[in-house]
């Protein structure tokens, strides 16, 4: 069986402009976010949006001009029609894209703060998307087999054991064909605990090549959250060596407004590289950052960038993305994430 990590490797010495296709699956869900800041109690109506973590990557390397596919399940409703819609308009292959005739499509409503965290509200319970199974994935195989790199994140396993299995199904079949296999943790604690997060996504991410993800995920994959739960601060190089240590490649450490760090081994010993925040005059909505973040790194490494030009386009793209509300309305094309690099200035263009 061919090593993932080889992919990675000849990924590094430069892929020029023909990225290959990326794989991802998981759920797509339909968000409706309010339009104004307040509590949800007071929300007199809300933008209905696209949303899922590994959709809103694979929309965002579409609009960068790479090639992209989506694996998952959407209901037989109005919501998994716009679902569909809206990826096979932004360029996604959704050809694996199931539409389940005896589950509903995922929904997610959602309030914005100012101050604190908003409230969320997911529908989701047996949802269509969670209802993936490695049988899905199997025939999805040749796609797999053909991608230059397959993301997958935290969520999906966290779903349900059928959800798990097609995650296990497709890091299997991605490390067989020689593709990059990335993992992006998005820890979410309404559908887990951190203990059992931990026992399922420290194994997965010994199996994967590039590891991303906050610096509060990447302790509790490293086992370090009793550190962060005791109110003692936990050093990105520390986390970075933890999850380092079960196999990956790469460990990319997201933090926000502080930029991001990508740790990776070179000679046996940890190498960093750091890149700053991009500027954000006014934060809209922050939801999806993460995830336009991922898109911009993904695609620079695809096409030979260094690892400080993928890390610099991912905070790129999630400034971009905290501008505009919504998950996948802020995600920039290959132009607009060009312009941003290259500081085109307030001026509007005509």
């Amino acid at each position: 069986m061919t090593d993932g990590r080889a992919g990675y490797r000849a990924l590094e010495q430069g892929a020029g402009d023909d990225p290959g296709l990326v794989v991802t699956l998981g759920e797509c869900l339909v968000s409706f976010v309010a339009r104004g800041p307040g509590p949800m109690s007071e929300a007199p109506d809300f933008a209905r949006t696209i949303a899922g973590a590994e959709a809103n990557v694979a929309v965002g390397l579409a609009r960068l001009g790479v090639p992209a596919a989506f694996i998952g399940r959407v209901g037989a409703d109005g919501l998994g029609t716009a679902i569909l819609r809206r990826l096979r308009g932004e360029g996604v292959d959704v050809r694996h894209l199931v539409v389940d005739e005896s589950a509903s499509t995922g929904v997610m409503i959602r309030e914005l703060r100012g101050v604190g965290a908003s409230e969320v509200i997911y529908w989701r319970s047996g949802s269509a998307g969670s209802r993936m199974s490695a049988e899905g994935v199997e025939a999805a195989g040749e796609l797999i087999d053909d991608a230059s790199w397959l993301h997958i994140t935290g969520v999906t396993p966290a779903l349900s054991d059928d959800a798990a299995d097609a995650v296990d199904a497709a890091v299997e079949r991605a490390r067989a064909a020689g593709a990059t296999v990335s993992l992006d943790i998005n820890l979410r604690l309404r559908l887990w605990s951190e203990a059992r997060a931990r026992t399922a996504l420290a194994p997965l991410a010994g199996r994967c090549d590039v590891v991303l993800g906050g610096l509060d995920e990447l302790a509790v994959v490293a086992g370090l959250a009793e550190t962060v739960q005791a109110g003692d601060d936990v050093e990105p190089e520390a986390a970075a060596d933890a999850v380092l240590a079960m196999g990956p490649r790469a460990v990319v450490v997201k933090l926000g407004d502080r930029g991001a760090l990508e740790y990776h081994l070179e000679d046996g010993r940890t190498v960093s590289v750091a890149a700053p925040a991009f500027p954000v005059a006014r934060v809209v909505d922050p939801v999806g950052a993460g995830d336009a973040f991922t898109a911009g790194y993904i695609a620079t490494v695809l096409r030979g960038g260094s690892v400080a030009q993928a890390l610099a386009a991912g905070n790129a793209c999630g400034a971009s993305v905290v501008a505009t509300l919504g998950d996948q309305p802020g995600f920039p094309t290959r132009a607009e994430l060009e312009r941003l690099l290259e500081d085109a200035g307030p001026d509007t263009l005509r």
